[in-house]
């Protein structure tokens, strides 16, 4: 049977690639330590996912190996050796704000695990098909030196520019530019995977996210835009928003969109391809716009507070150019914009969020 091995797989993505592929037939092997609850304390954790998809899902396979690991990972590699056909490498250290509290983890985690991963595929299993979840955060703060012009609820770029009408393409440079921490590490494992890709001839893709979001998506403050801000609206718990005037602008996109991508692409697998992806034009918001919508579909206020400090190396604003992937795949096309994605976090996980809140203080320390 075909095996698809996915790192992060209790997560937003990974666990959506774990049900999309186990119901084509495949066999999953997820691997997944529970990081992010270390990273983003008990909430973030995802242990519930995990959970779910073990006792759901009859063809997955759970190994809670750290992805640093290089005897562990080689052992679950080397068990299914020839038959893994595909790669999904979701795991990793998520916020550029928590890596600034430790780089050195921040680092392994996302460039030295990706580096593990690599070699593992490229000895057990050299003609899988190897995707990596990068992100966007590689352009460092270049696209905020675009030029941007303030409306009444968001930035956009002035529509004379040639980013106007697709977004940014991935022909942006990634240097002279600040990072982030976390922008470091993840393009440093990006320079991997493509060059595992050009060099031993590897089918390798990566990438570039925007936000990634949807339901499973277990939101914290520093990661998990329109999740999290769901979840202070429906909760009431107090959401602070750091600078450019409330009117940054991010792309959207739903993790089952960003599967049915993968899925192209290993239908059709490239060598040390690289693609922005995310929410384009059909699919984005401010941040007061997501404000709104959260406050409609929840009927609550959200409790916001605003620093005018941004966080550094933050970006202004952000579409992915999504018209490379779609030349390449013309059969895939986006389904969820913003609003239809905050419904949908909104109606799984309401119910959930609000008994989580009225838990008394000792239930609450006994779960987490």
């Amino acid at each position: 049977m075909s095996v698809a091995i996915i790192t992060g797989s209790a997560g937003l993505v990974g666990s959506e690639a774990v049900a999309y592929f186990a119901s084509l037939g495949m066999e999953v092997v997820g691997i997944d330590n529970g990081m992010r609850a270390q990273f983003f304390g008990p909430d973030a954790s995802t242990a519930w996912v995990r959970d779910q998809l073990t006792r759901e899902i009859p063809k997955y396979r759970h190994h809670e190996v750290d992805i640093r690991n290089t005897e562990g990972v080689e052992q679950v590699f080397e068990k299914y050796g020839r038959n893994i056909s595909l790669i999904i490498h979701t795991a990793a250290q998520p916020s550029h704000d928590w890596a600034a509290t430790n780089p050195t983890v921040d680092f392994t985690v996302n460039a030295n695990g990706t580096s593990v991963l690599l070699e593992a595929t490229r000895r057990f299993a050299p003609n899988a098909v190897f995707i990596f979840m990068s992100t966007n955060k590689v352009y460092g703060d270049t696209p905020n030196y675009l030029p941007l012009v303030e409306k009444e609820t968001r930035w956009e770029i002035d529509l004379g520019h040639e980013y106007a009408k697709n977004g940014i393409p991935e022909t942006m440079s990634i240097d002279r530019t600040t990072h982030s921490l976390f922008g470091v590490s993840k393009v440093a494992a990006d320079l991997l995977v493509q060059e595992y890709g050009r060099y031993f001839g590897m089918k390798t893709g990566c990438f570039r996210g925007g936000c990634l979001t949807g339901p499973n998506h277990a939101g914290t403050q520093l990661h998990g835009f329109l999740a999290y801000l769901m979840k202070c609206a429906v909760t009431g718990s107090p959401y602070t928003i750091f600078g450019y005037k409330k009117k940054q602008v991010r792309d959207n996109i739903h993790s089952a969109d960003l599967i049915r991508v993968f899925h192209e692409f290993f239908k059709k697998p490239r060598s040390g391809e690289v693609y922005n992806i995310g929410g384009g034009r059909f699919s984005n918001c401010s941040m007061l716009e997501a404000i709104d919508l959260c406050e409609q579909i929840s009927g609550k206020p959200l409790n916001a507070r605003y620093v005018d400090q941004n966080r550094r190396g933050d970006h202004i604003w952000w579409i992915s150019d999504l018209s490379r992937f779609q030349e390449h795949y013309p059969e895939w096309q986006l389904a969820y914009d913003v609003p239809q994605i905050l419904r949908e976090i909104f109606e799984v996980n309401n119910e959930r969020w609000r008994n989580a809140c009225e838990m008394p203080a000792s239930t609450m320390s006994s779960a987490s």
